[in-house]
């Protein structure tokens, strides 16, 4: 592989130094627990080893732009009130790490070894929909219009699985372009490796990264609340009643009241990113 630093150790060192000086300042203002940033030091390593510059630089754009959304909505009632339902909140964790990126750098990994603008494009899908996913539920928990179920469009309380706004998904959309946007700023001066993998420049490709990325991330997005309205498992606390993503609430065991109990939150956003990845490489082998 061509890469931007051509020795393959440097590179290593490159990764090693910038993610371990990320995760660490990630984990001092509590972004990430211990196991997530370890794990951030591993995934960017190996992006920054293995990939060019538009795949470690997408990573950290979602990684910054959704731990600043984190950041400023944390103290909102009605983002506390519906991440009370939620399974895992505040400081992403080893689970999330991976959940989010961990089929990013496989991707990245497959490049390195066959390059293939395919990859790339699969690589900005699932990128996008984990970043629309992020700042859907960021920015749609301070909706002053009830979410509606996904699946029969019924208003449900803050915080259900499945439930929609318009806000909620105007974010999505805007999440999902924002990654497309970056790559294509990345993407603007043709790199080595991607010259070599027949990966394409110039407006034609800007608008082709930003369309995948567009289509691919609200799918993925909507694909994730509809995986978490019908298979991921739910609880009821027995103590207040509410139905959570949590197996245990207000300090008790929780029953399983439906879906199945291995798909829990994390792997429902990897299973809808790499739906979003498998459209986003249609989208691209369509389009140029």
């Amino acid at each position: 592989m061509v890469g931007w630093i051509d020795d393959w150790w440097l590179r290593l060192l490159a990764g090693l130094l910038g993610s371990g000086l990320i995760a660490a300042a990630a984990y001092s203002v509590r972004s990430l627990s211990a196991s997530g940033a370890w794990s951030a030091v591993v995934m960017g390593t190996g992006f920054v080893t293995l990939g060019e510059p538009v795949w470690f630089g997408l990573l950290i754009a979602f990684f910054v732009s959704s731990s600043l959304l984190s950041k400023w909505k944390r103290k909102h009632h009605a983002k506390e009130t519906a991440e009370a339902k939620y399974e895992k909140t505040g400081r992403r964790d080893a689970g999330q790490v991976w959940a989010n990126g961990g089929a990013g750098l496989m991707l990245c990994a497959a490049n390195a070894l066959w390059p293939d603008q395919g990859w790339l494009f699969a690589y900005i899908g699932v990128m996008a929909a984990v970043n629309a996913d992020t700042w859907a539920t960021e920015i749609g928990a301070l909706s002053r219009t009830a979410p509606r179920s996904v699946t029969s469009g019924k208003p449900v309380t803050a915080g259900t699985s499945g439930g929609v706004t318009p806000l909620g998904s105007a974010a999505a959309l805007a999440g999902a372009v924002f990654i497309g946007a970056v790559a294509a700023l990345l993407l603007a001066a043709p790199q080595p490796a991607e010259a070599a993998a027949g990966t394409p420049g110039g407006g034609a490709a800007a608008a082709a990264y930003i369309a995948a990325a567009a289509a691919a991330g609200l799918a993925g997005a909507f694909a994730d609340s509809l995986l978490g309205a019908t298979g991921q498992a739910m609880f009821r606390c027995q103590v207040c009643g509410s139905e959570t993503e949590r197996a245990a609430h207000c300090g008790i065991a929780a029953v399983k009241v439906r879906g199945f109990a291995w798909l829990n939150n994390d792997r429902v956003n990897l299973l809808s990113s790499l739906f979003a990845g498998v459209l986003a490489w249609a989208i691209g082998q369509w389009m140029l």
